[in-house]
């Protein structure tokens, strides 16, 4: 089971949600840290880093002596990546997006592609938790190459919990495409609501089963939960305003750790997920007949 925990902004406490359940579930699970930008699932679980490597994208280089400037590598990208100028020919790797287009349409076959690196993957383990953290490199924009590169270091025989990069641009629809379900952390704020509205229509229109998790529950006067009970949206797990759990997170340290009781209602979230995707597969079945 991939299980992804987004949220329509940042600071609502989705990482939180996601080292905590993560946690709870130990040995059987797998965190993977796809806020490339700014990682910090790492803070709390403090893995030891067992395995380190590069992700690069493929972008071209031109050999000049050989090209005929006849164009058609730039008509053919579509992001500006490429351009003849003249009897010169610009690259700008940062536009690149990797596919090799250019590469196949040259004639005169002057384009090869090089490696560009984009960040590095970090692999360790925490207790019996498996970790993977994904790192952008510094002044890179081009982030869901580095995402699917963590992805695919997912464990197929453990729970997968990705945590996402907050809001909802293209980072955070390639790393919530295509897991099992969703969970969409939020607080029950005019920002939050509002956000939250938009992560909705995100997973709506990917076909992603979802539930909602409210931290900071006790905020707020009754909108979200209103706005909820309207859109049919199920609330699996709502935590307190407490100065407590704000004081371990300054520490970096986790909820289950410092409030045992809390490992119960982690694993209380994930038995959740697991009978709404069981409701959803036994009414798919009545639907198909």
């Amino acid at each position: 089971m991939i299980i992804a925990v987004a949220s329509g902004k940042g600071g609502t406490g989705k990482t939180t949600v996601a080292t905590n359940l993560a946690w709870a579930l130990g040995a059987r699970a797998q965190l993977i840290d796809c806020d490339v930008e700014e990682p910090n699932a790492h803070l709390f679980l403090k893995p030891s880093i067992h395995r380190t490597s590069e992700v690069t994208l493929p972008v071209p280089e031109v050999n000049l002596p050989q090209c005929t400037f006849c164009g058609e590598c730039g008509t053919f990208c579509k992001y500006s990546a490429i351009v003849v100028v003249g009897k010169n020919i610009l690259t700008f790797p940062e536009l690149c997006h990797g596919c090799g287009g250019c590469t196949r349409v040259c004639p005169a076959e002057a384009i090869r592609e090089v490696p560009r690196v984009l960040g590095s993957l970090e692999e360790g383990i925490s207790d019996e938790l498996l970790t993977v953290t994904g790192r952008l490199r510094v002044g890179e924009a081009m982030s869901p190459p580095l995402i699917k590169a963590a992805r695919k270091r997912a464990h197929a025989e453990r729970v997968v919990i990705l945590d996402a990069p907050p809001g909802t641009s293209c980072p955070v629809i390639t790393t919530i495409k295509g897991v099992d379900y969703c969970l969409l952390v939020t607080e029950p704020t005019p920002f939050g609501l509002n956000d939250l509205k938009l992560a909705v229509e995100v997973v709506r229109s990917l076909k992603i089963p979802h539930g909602i998790v409210v931290n900071r529950a006790d905020l707020g006067n009754g909108e979200l939960d209103s706005y909820c009970r309207e859109e049919s949206l199920p609330i699996l797990m709502k935590i307190p305003e407490d100065r407590r759990i704000a004081e371990a997170y300054s520490r970096g340290e986790m909820i289950v750790e410092v409030f045992p009781e809390y490992g119960e209602r982690f694993l209380g979230l994930f038995r959740r997920i697991q009978e709404e995707l069981a409701d959803g597969r036994r009414t798919w079945i009545r639907q198909r007949g």
